[in-house]
């Protein structure tokens, strides 16, 4: 190659020296804004940590579909909170804003905001305890449910018999006496009626478990049927040891063909309880369908609320051949085969009530 061939080169120019960039920084009202969110959550996590001073209770409701600004509007009404900002802030943080639950609260005061919203979240409400006991009829348990409900008692029960008639409850019927079972409950005041017997209804179908409905389904019973026998175990029995062998009495005369001749059909059949039962009572009510003296076989359905011990008994019943039973003061009863031992054992019985009258 040629000398004369060669281009020669242009002079490399200096690059000009990059300026670093400017960071973007926020607007001011931005920034201001962040800051006072920061302070309030740094406050409010500091109160979350606080427990509740030494004081009285304070009580406050929140409704149903209450905004969570509704909600600190209530806190804020009753001094349960003093930093609003920090209050939002640390429930955002959380998640909780829309979590709270409706219902009847009553806070210690002074309690910290923490601890305030996780009463909230979790739904720890005021709650009063309703004790059902075993046996009880649905016009027994009116009175009870009225304090929960906030009803009349007369209201409670007309409203139980008109439930009773819709299918949603899925029970065996007929209507609800029997299937709200005998518990002690936690409801908040005021809580509607509807809510009351689906937690009863709910509880009852729990003690229904695989092993019980493959047990009735040997036994040729159905649900009902278990039902309306527990529950007159239930009315007859006062000693759960003896409840098996109760049941087997039952048992043993629907299958040879006996009237199960139980008091406590006829108890519910009068509509109220009465201490001792005569011949006169149970021809008033002669015609009646629970009235187990004058109608075979077993009654329409269950006479009251059975517990679980009656219903195990009546799937699990004694293999007996006794017919006839008498209670005696202390709650045992005298088990007998024959008519003629079954007079005996009433006069036997009849002395031991009698000696407890004299005195």
């Amino acid at each position: 190659m040629s000398r004369s061939s060669v281009v020669p080169r242009r002079p490399l120019l200096p690059r000009r020296p990059i300026e670093p960039r400017r960071p973007l920084l926020p607007r001011r009202p931005i920034l201001v804004g962040l800051l006072i969110t920061a302070l309030a959550v740094v406050g409010a996590l500091a109160s979350a940590c606080s427990g509740p001073k030494e004081g009285e209770t304070v009580q406050f409701t929140v409704p149903p579909g209450a905004t969570f600004v509704q909600v600190m509007d209530t806190l804020w009404a009753r001094d349960l909170i003093r930093n609003r900002i920090g209050f939002r802030a640390l429930a955002r943080f959380r998640g909780d804003d829309r979590n709270l639950r409706a219902g009847q609260y009553s806070v210690p005061e002074g309690i910290g905001m923490g601890p305030l919203l996780d009463i909230l979240v979790e739904g720890r409400m005021v709650t009063i305890p309703m004790t059902i006991p075993e046996g009880f009829t649905l016009r027994q348990m009116a009175p009870r449910i009225a304090q929960v409900t906030e009803m009349d008692p007369d209201d409670v029960l007309a409203e139980l018999q008109r439930l009773a008639e819709e299918d949603r409850w899925n029970v065996p019927g007929p209507g609800l006496e029997g299937y709200l079972f005998p518990d002690t409950y936690l409801f908040a005041p005021g809580l509607s009626l509807d809510s009351v017997v689906e937690s009863m209804v709910r509880r009852y179908q729990r003690i229904w478990t695989p092993e019980r409905r493959e047990r009735a389904e040997e036994m040729g019973m159905t649900e009902q049927e278990v039902m309306t026998l527990a529950s007159i175990v239930q009315g007859e029995a006062r000693r759960v040891e003896e409840m098996p062998r109760i049941a087997g009495v039952f048992h043993h005369r629907l299958r040879i063909g006996y009237l199960l001749q139980a008091d406590p059909t006829i108890q519910f059949a009068l509509g109220e309880r009465r201490s001792r039962l005569l011949y006169a009572d149970i021809d008033a009510v002669a015609d009646h369908p629970y009235n187990t003296y004058t109608q075979p076989g077993l009654p329409p359905g269950p006479i009251g609320a059975a517990g679980e011990a009656a219903v195990e008994a009546t799937l699990f019943p004694e293999d007996t051949r006794y017919l006839y039973f008498v209670a005696r003061p202390d709650g045992t009863h005298i088990f007998t085969r024959t008519l003629q031992e079954h007079n005996r054992a009433r006069v036997q019985a009849r002395r031991e009530w009698n000696a407890l009258q004299t005195p």
